[in-house]
């Protein structure tokens, strides 16, 4: 099968933005720790593109990317973990749910075997995350987690670029 290149970077080019909330704001601290160890979260993107990555070695070329994306999510755990940290939370895998914290799981995974599934799987978790990160954006008024959020999102526009370019050209 001929090798498709639908990747020149997994993130996008501007620099990430200092970590450093204006404070302990528990509000906000449950929000982005949600972003960590939720459902969707970035402990999902990782899980879900590794395991991709794991799954699709007769498409190598795609196989690849899921990993170097995986990587950009960690990057994003990273800078959201420590943002849930400045803002006064224990940044473990884990999500505020109804008064409680349920750990992250990865029965929060959708696993399928075929890659035209994977790739429209993937590509309604990218925009769930977009949808979510604008949401969040749209009612905290820390300036840097905005800025940080802003970021992030771009990566993800990245993504979808990459996946969506699969898509149409193992599957138009």
């Amino acid at each position: 099968m001929e090798e498709i290149s639908c990747a020149v970077r997994y993130a996008a080019e501007d620099p990430y933005p200092e970590i450093k909330v204006e404070g302990r704001n528990r509000r906000y601290g449950q929000a982005i720790l949600s972003n960590v160890g939720g459902n969707i979260s970035e402990m999902g993107a990782i899980a879900s593109y590794l395991y991709g990555h794991f799954t699709q070695p007769g498409f190598p070329e795609v196989a690849e990317s899921l990993e170097r994306i995986s990587v950009v999510e960690m990057r994003h755990l990273a800078i959201f973990s420590e943002m849930a940290r400045q803002l006064g939370e224990d940044p473990r895998l884990w999500s505020p749910f109804r008064g409680t914290r349920r750990y992250w799981t990865p029965e929060y995974l959708r696993y399928p075997r075929r890659l035209e599934e994977f790739l429209r799987y993937a590509l309604e978790d990218e925009r769930a995350a977009i949808r979510k990160y604008t949401q969040q954006m749209s009612w905290i008024k820390d300036e840097n987690i905005q800025t940080n959020l802003r970021r992030i999102i771009a990566d993800e526009e990245v993504h979808i670029q990459i996946l969506s370019c699969f898509l149409e050209n193992y599957f138009s």
